[in-house]
């Protein structure tokens, strides 16, 4: 259910079927010092999933990577647990009327997930602002959907698919994303900052976790942002 991957940080993964594509997406949750768990992209609450949660620590912060990715089943986790800080990317919470949001996003990490977890938002595109997540323990770069990664264990129709989107074994955003940057330059600004970080493993938002050499996955997946 939890699959640990390296200090302090397991990873859930679950089917995501998407125009009848499954590409998959990727929970990642982080205990911290403090012993609360900051959970980025929440899965579908099961009642296995909540107990395996539960044998983690408290759940404490749950965020999303943008207004479109990662979002999903926040509400599940505001009603199981009552103390849960719901946070939100920008625009999630025009998006979500629905939920309270305690926390808004931005480049700043909040102090009390700031010694494990830093955090940039990766700006300049026309309408999506995302959060990358840095796990400073387990060197991990956590992305959603500026970072795809569709690899050779994915379904033949994904992996065809992936080829067309130019993501098949490549970390970077599928060609609609590239294709519709405002502002290169500011995306390409916080793309250096995420690679300005010390990161070894790379969880994408959707298909297959770099476990080692994830900088410079993230490197050529991105040559063409710095050519």
């Amino acid at each position: 259910m939890l699959r640990q991957r390296g200090e302090r940080l397991w990873t859930h993964e679950e089917s995501l079927r998407f125009f009848g594509i499954d590409i998959g997406r990727i929970m990642s949750v982080m205990r911290l010092s403090s012993g609360g768990l900051f959970v980025q992209s929440p899965a579908e609450l099961t009642p296995e999933l909540k107990s395996a949660l539960d044998d983690l620590g408290e759940v404490r912060f749950v965020a999303p990577a943008s207004k479109l990715h990662g979002h999903v089943y926040m509400e599940q986790y505001a009603a199981a647990y009552p103390d849960v800080e719901l946070l939100a990317a920008p625009g999630l919470a025009a998006r979500r009327t629905d939920l309270q949001f305690d926390h808004l996003l931005g480049d700043t990490p909040d102090p009390r997930w700031g010694t494990d977890i830093d955090q940039v938002a990766v700006v300049g595109h026309r309408w999506l602002t995302e959060i990358a997540y840095f796990h400073r323990p387990s060197r991990t770069l956590i992305l959603g959907d500026v970072g795809f990664h569709i690899g050779e264990h994915s379904p033949l129709t994904t992996r065809l698919v992936a080829r067309a989107l130019r993501i098949y074994e490549r970390i970077g955003p599928p060609i609609e994303l590239r294709l519709t940057i405002a502002n290169e330059a500011s995306f390409r600004r916080s793309i250096r900052d995420v690679l300005a970080w010390d990161f070894d493993r790379v969880v994408p938002g959707h298909g297959e976790i770099v476990d080692s050499g994830g900088k410079a996955a993230v490197l050529e997946g991105y040559d063409w942002l710095f050519e």
